[in-house]
């Protein structure tokens, strides 16, 4: 019987945040990331007595662990999308549909789950923006092997040779994956977008604006802030609109009015987030939706409002309560 070594635990558990962002950009799910990352870390402390530094670095040790993990859950999954990609835009007031299976559905993710605490400002920008929904969206795109390429090294800056060895294959196949899912991401193209910066005054005084116009429910304030084609999606629906004025209609829509919601902030996707609250017969609120913001040249690009609230808050926390605890 081998044993696992004393503190074993201890020396895997900083790797946890990393290795679910690179889980979650490969799944497009918090959810399976947070599983896939529970399954590494499982193998990897059932096989850290055979583990051997000379061979590689525990960091590469685990990565090679999490991305066997996710090219073994992504063997029979379908690929997932947000509204964007699964037809065309509606007219407001359409019927909406039916809801779609999760399966279908990038999910949103928190930031605090999967951006790690130590990185420097270039670091943490790099990552903050390979989070964003669109981003995630398009290496959706990616057969599962070619995904990975690009993540490890166009995002984690890893060097070819230690990418081949990762993936036991050579260093010319590492570069040609590469480049077939650098033109791939090209053209499928990610929705223009910046990462949430709050010591930004000017994306801090739109995202005031925003939020004033919506709490009013002053509709005009509030499509003057968004651009000219801004897109508007409220998964798990098909249903999605483009343009300002398809956006006012709906806004405008008596049965679908969000007059008396609030918003409260989140951290999600490394990009402007908010809970959108809505008051209960008894006037408490409670949580409608998580909504994600795209916001790029001083105008909100996109809004994605993830409706399934009870599933969200065990991953995020309820508003205004505190961030839930890792799992162990």
């Amino acid at each position: 019987m081998v044993r696992t070594p004393t503190g074993a635990g201890l020396r895997l558990e900083p790797f946890r945040a990393e290795l679910t962002g690179y889980c979650y950009r490969m799944l497009g799910s918090g959810f399976d990331a947070e599983d896939a990352v529970q399954e590494t870390l499982l193998r990897a402390w059932r096989s850290f007595a055979r583990y051997d530094e000379r061979r590689a670095s525990l960091r590469t040790w685990l990565y090679s662990i999490a991305t066997n993990v996710c090219l073994d859950m992504l063997r029979s999954a379908r690929r997932r999308a947000l509204a964007m990609d699964l037809g065309r835009a509606a007219d407001a007031g359409a019927d909406i549909g039916g809801p779609l299976p999760e399966r279908a559905w990038i999910h949103p993710v928190p930031d605090g789950l999967v951006l790690p605490a130590d990185g420097g400002p270039e670091e943490t920008a790099v990552r903050r923006e390979t989070i964003r929904l669109a981003f995630v969206a398009a290496l959706q795109h990616l057969p599962p092997r070619q995904r990975a390429v690009l993540i490890l090294r166009d995002v984690l800056a890893w060097q070819a040779g230690e990418v081949a060895e990762l993936l036991e294959t050579t260093v010319a196949s590492v570069t040609s994956a590469l480049q077939r899912a650098r033109s791939t991401i090209r053209a499928v193209g990610v929705a223009p977008g910046e990462p949430f910066r709050p010591s930004d005054p000017s994306q801090r005084d739109l995202l005031a604006r925003y939020c004033a116009a919506f709490e009013r429910h002053d509709v005009a304030a509030l499509v003057a802030l968004l651009h000219e084609d801004a897109t508007m999606s409220m998964p798990p629906f098909a249903w999605w609109l483009r343009g300002r004025d398809q956006i006012r209609r709906a806004l405008l829509d008596p049965e679908a009015s969000c007059a008396g919601a609030r918003l409260v902030p989140a951290e999600a996707n490394g990009s402007p987030a908010f809970w959108q609250t809505r008051p209960g017969p008894d006037g408490v609120h409670a949580p409608f939706g998580l909504v994600v913001l795209d916001v790029s040249d001083g105008l909100i690009g996109g809004m994605t409002v993830f409706l399934d609230a009870d599933r969200l808050i065990p991953l995020f926390g309820a508003p205004d309560g505190p961030a839930r605890p890792p799992r162990t």
